[in-house]
């Protein structure tokens, strides 16, 4: 059964001050979206209301996913249930290697499904993350380092994608992930993205300020987002408009003076 995000009139506030007004998007697996917008527009607000983060607190409006009520389930249900975020400033964890953590989270998947299971079998997980670092280029070296730890940019958005490949989500929320990227790290993660979109019908969300990521991640649909509305929908024409064009042509028509 192909998996949808489904966000019905959203609204969300961060303590006293409304950010969301209303947003309504659907993303289906094996689609590409890109929400593109100026900052302060809430796209970042967006992408951690669903994941479930607990300061942004939703005042109106239905999330499903799956065909479940994603509002009413705890962060770590929203994963399992195949939603992953990828964040634009990923933290470090001194003292943890990159394989470590990520055969603690699938380990910690499977005991939640079944609280019998003994774990992922050390070479079985061995053979998994030296199949998905081949699919992704990565130096098998990359595995034994403390995830994220004296990172560059690019190493610390290239771990997101590697989380992604040993998780397999159904729909991935990309938050700014090109941001602080020179062009060749970019390639490599847009690169990594797509050829998970591909091989696992994976559904994505790119969520960007700029063109350059979609040179890379062809979307089906783009939309832009202004003052915690997504304003306008198309194809990707829409986001080579906005890079020609700015974001002053939609204020304009949407009588918007600022950007809350």
């Amino acid at each position: 059964m192909t998996a949808a995000l489904e966000i019905n009139n959203l609204h969300v506030n961060i303590g006293e001050n409304r950010i969301l007004k209303g947003i309504n998007l659907q993303v289906n697996q094996g689609e590409i979206h890109a929400l593109m917008g100026p900052n302060g527009s809430g796209k970042s607000t967006l992408a951690y209301t669903l994941a479930g983060h607990p300061s942004y607190e939703p005042s109106a409006g239905q999330v499903t996913f799956n065909g479940q009520d994603l509002l009413e389930m705890e962060a770590d249900e929203r994963s399992r249930s195949g939603l992953f975020l990828a964040f634009q400033y990923p933290v470090a964890v001194p003292g943890v290697t990159v394989a470590k953590f990520l055969r603690q989270a699938i380990n910690s998947r499977r005991k939640a499904e079944n609280p019998e299971d003994k774990g992922m079998p050390i070479p079985e997980f061995r053979r998994l993350l030296r199949e998905k670092m081949d699919i992704l280029g990565i130096d098998q070296k990359f595995a034994g380092r403390y995830l994220n730890e004296g990172f560059s940019g690019g190493e610390k958005k290239r771990a997101e994608i590697l989380q992604m490949a040993m998780l397999e989500p159904k729909i991935a929320i990309m938050d700014e992930t090109d941001s602080g990227l020179d062009i060749d790290a970019l390639r490599i993660v847009a690169e990594g993205a797509v050829r998970l979109h591909e091989i696992n019908q994976m559904g994505v969300l790119v969520i960007t300020h700029y063109q350059r990521i979609l040179n890379y991640i062809n979307p089906d649909q783009v939309h832009i987002m202004l003052d915690g509305r997504i304003v306008e929908s198309g194809g990707p024409e829409l986001a080579l408009h906005l890079e020609e064009n700015g974001y002053d042509w939609l204020r304009e028509k949407y009588g918007m003076t600022e950007v809350a």
